[in-house]
């Protein structure tokens, strides 16, 4: 509720319909909507392509109407928003700058009544009541507003490219492991350490297993993992299917530090893999094989770190067999990957050296999703105050 006797003076309290009016968007066909044009067009989630002319030649917001009902978007040049959109032209006495970030801080993704397409009603947004200072105040609240959001976009910035440096590390210290340099100070550029050798993965494993074929069910005894479920080496729990039958649980069930690898998946992803650690009782799915090693000769984490690291994926591209928008791995396949092998004594050295470093990455990487979440939530936080009159 907004208190009229705590806003500066000359601000008013108004409500959105009295001053802006939503108009309808116009439909336009995907088939003209091409990158060749000179117009920008707006649907609900912001530009979806563009077209040789434009349905409004000044600047205006946009506003989702069906479909990601309720975001906006700023258009300075002219463009052409579609019929599951409203626009807003500037109007008088007004900065438009400033209605775009007063409707942003509105939030009127919440109006959405629907019950299958979001959608939202204008009348409903036109009864959102909010402060209205003089022009000038305006001015200088969105040039305040722009100015802090610059800084923030900046610091964003910083923060993704610290994310991305350590995805290079990550893969840097996979490397050095693989490359025995983890382990070893004398490590000649291009040679495997003493006691090394190269082996194919069929050499120190009993056999490869492919999943269950079976459909599973949205609720059962015990989680089918799927390769979805694959996330960064390690199984990710949230998003699981069950099965109910025996004969399936008992073929498929998995033993800690079973190594599954995701034969079938996009071209970017497949041949992920994740270690097992025993979580909860389950079984795997038909888009895995489960890798059986031979425990005496090669260590559970240390395969499963080798599997994603570069050097295994650029094999596994290698071998891929592309389809239409898939790519597959089979088992025949997979045990033809080579892979350097030290004794089991330094696996589990190597893989101690790995984890040590890759848990300081985890937490450097928890920290910059923590930051990233503090700097959307001070961007709203520079909104409240600009309109509690706060900001200039």
């Amino acid at each position: 509720m907004i208190d009229k006797n705590q806003l500066p003076k000359g601000w008013e309290v108004k409500k959105l319909g009295e001053v802006c009016a939503f108009e309808y968007g116009k439909g336009l066909t995907k088939g003209n909507r091409n990158e060749t044009g000179i117009y920008n067009v707006f649907g609900s989630n912001g530009i979806v392509g563009r077209h040789s002319q434009y349905l409004i030649k000044e600047p205006c917001i946009i506003i989702g109407r069906k479909g990601a009902a309720g975001e906006v978007h700023l258009s300075t040049s002219p463009c052409w928003p579609i019929d599951t959109t409203y626009f807003v032209r500037r109007e008088d006495g007004i900065d438009l700058k400033f209605l775009f970030f007063q409707l942003k801080s509105l939030q009127l993704t919440s109006l959405d009544k629907s019950t299958a397409i979001p959608g939202l009603n204008r009348n409903d947004a036109y009864d959102k009541r909010f402060v209205f200072p003089p022009l000038p105040t305006q001015h200088a609240i969105v040039a305040k507003i722009e100015q802090l959001f610059s800084e923030l976009d900046k610091g964003k910035e910083q923060l993704e490219t610290a994310r991305q440096q350590l995805k290079v590390y990550r893969q840097a210290v996979l490397k050095w492991a693989f490359e025995g340099k983890l382990t070893n100070t004398d490590v000649k550029e291009g040679e495997l350490p003493e006691g090394w050798k190269w082996v194919k993965l069929g050499e120190v494993c009993k056999n490869v297993e492919y999943g269950s074929a079976a459909k599973s069910k949205e609720f059962g005894k015990v989680p089918v993992l799927r390769m979805g479920n694959i996330q960064k080496g390690r199984f990710d729990w949230s998003d699981l299917v069950y099965t109910n039958d025996e004969a399936e649980i008992s073929k498929y069930s998995l033993y800690k530090n079973d190594v599954l690898f995701n034969r079938t998946n996009s071209p970017e992803l497949v041949g992920k893999t994740a270690i097992y650690k025993g979580e909860r009782p389950a079984i795997f799915a038909g888009y895995l094989i489960r890798i059986n090693r031979i425990e005496e000769m090669i260590d559970g984490d240390f395969l499963n770190y080798f599997m994603n690291s570069e050097l295994a994926k650029h094999y596994g591209n290698s071998v891929k067999t592309d389809g239409v928008n898939q790519s597959n791995i089979n088992g025949q396949k997979l045990k033809s990957y080579p892979l350097p092998l030290p004794a089991l004594s330094e696996q589990h050295r190597i893989v101690a050296e790995i984890e040590s470093r890759l848990s300081v990455c985890d937490q450097m990487e928890a920290t910059i999703a923590h930051s990233l979440g503090q700097a959307e939530a001070l961007r709203q936080s520079v909104l409240k105050r600009a309109f509690e009159g706060k900001l200039v």
